[in-house]
């Protein structure tokens, strides 16, 4: 069912949006760090959000142009393989900080992967 695409589309593109929104203000909340430093949690912070946009975006194209071609099973798969290597990275590492929006990255990710699955099969 094209909903379950669209709405990993709307989850991935809106917490992406919300990572770029954010990167400014995540970065100040580090402290005092060299100017080495704020660059890589920036451009770590900028990677993910685009990262993110970037399949929903994908997903969503190929679920309006035809979500039924080999070419957009390929990219349901691969961005299912992707959100769940993801998912795994955020589990040992943001999951474990106090900071709810952190926690909240490996359920969207595999939320957004089992919509796609489930789009996949039909339901």
């Amino acid at each position: 069912m094209s909903i379950l695409f669209f709405v990993a589309t709307g989850m991935l593109t809106v917490w992406g949006i919300s990572h770029l929104v954010v990167t400014k203000s995540v970065v100040k909340g580090f402290g005092d760090l060299s100017l080495d430093n704020k660059r890589i949690i920036t451009m770590e912070w900028i990677i993910e959000g685009v990262t993110l946009v970037f399949l929903g975006v994908i997903i969503g194209l190929v679920t309006i142009i035809d979500r039924n071609s080999h070419v957009s099973l390929g990219v349901y798969w691969l961005s299912v393989i992707m959100l769940n290597v993801l998912s795994v990275i955020s589990l040992f590492t943001g999951f474990k900080i106090k900071f709810l929006p952190f926690k909240l990255c490996p359920i969207i990710f595999t939320g957004s992967s089992i919509l796609i699955i489930l789009g996949l099969s039909g339901l």
